[in-house]
């Protein structure tokens, strides 16, 4: 009988941590499958700080380097320059990329590091507590604003991915989505791209990926995913960012 699907190799066989619904397990694999399909496994390091994906390094079967809180693109390009040849790329959440990490972010965009980021969207501070991030919508209900996100008080939601647009070292960013069959498939693209704009020596590349998060956002798997379809995709909406031919 021909195997048509199984598990990447560069993903452990380890019962995955994540709440029900929480989209980082399927990123996870779009990762995992991405690196196998570009025969990158021995030379690839991920990266990932503090948040929900803090134990990735438990499911990427890779070289993994633990970053501080807000730092992994400081630590991915201390790798990068020391190792050109690996192939590194960050794994971060936006509580930790658009937070505490927008400098290091930013200012890495702009040189142009030769790194990949892969920025997880979920419009909370997810593994602390469902607290406002930065990306936390208007009106959006968290265990900081109970009475909803309110601009004048906490300022507007965060677009990182477009600030990153227009940093001179960037090349690749796009916004994508794992709220269904059709957005999985159209981010496993864009994690593939963002890789060889790396593979290519290029510059910086980062895909934002809008991921449900139930737990926090005290909905079921079926209701995040409507959410993050029906009003998080309103402010944050999928596309490409900039692509430098």
């Amino acid at each position: 009988m021909k195997k048509v699907f199984a598990r990447p190799e560069s993903l452990k066989l380890t019962p995955f941590h994540y709440c029900p619904g929480c989209g980082h397990s399927i990123i996870h694999r779009l990762v995992s499958e991405v690196i196998d399909e570009l025969g990158i496994r021995e030379r690839t390091v991920g990266v990932p700080p503090a948040g929900c994906a803090v134990l990735a390094y438990n499911y990427f079967d890779v070289d993994m380097a633990e970053a501080p809180h807000g730092r992994a693109a400081a630590v991915a390009t201390g790798i990068k320059r020391v190792r050109p040849d690996l192939v590194a790329f960050s794994y971060q959440g936006d509580g930790d990329i658009a937070a505490i990490g927008t400098a290091e972010t930013i200012h890495a965009a702009n040189r142009g590091e030769r790194i990949t980021a892969i920025f997880v969207n979920n419009a909370v501070y997810g593994m602390t507590g469902g607290q406002m991030a930065p990306t936390t919508i208007s009106g959006q209900v968290t265990t900081t604003t109970p009475l909803g996100r309110a601009p004048l008080r906490d300022g507007y939601p965060l677009d990182l991915s477009e600030m990153l647009g227009i940093a001179a070292g960037s090349v690749y960013i796009e916004r994508t989505s794992v709220s269904s069959p059709k957005w999985i498939n159209k981010t496993k693209k864009a994690i593939r791209k963002a890789f060889m704009v790396q593979l290519e020596d290029r510059g910086f590349s980062l895909v934002e990926i809008l991921s449900p998060c139930p737990t926090n956002w005290k909905m079921t798997p079926v209701q995040s995913i409507r959410w993050v379809e029906e009003t998080m995709m309103t402010i944050f909406p999928p596309k490409v960012i900039k692509d430098v031919a």
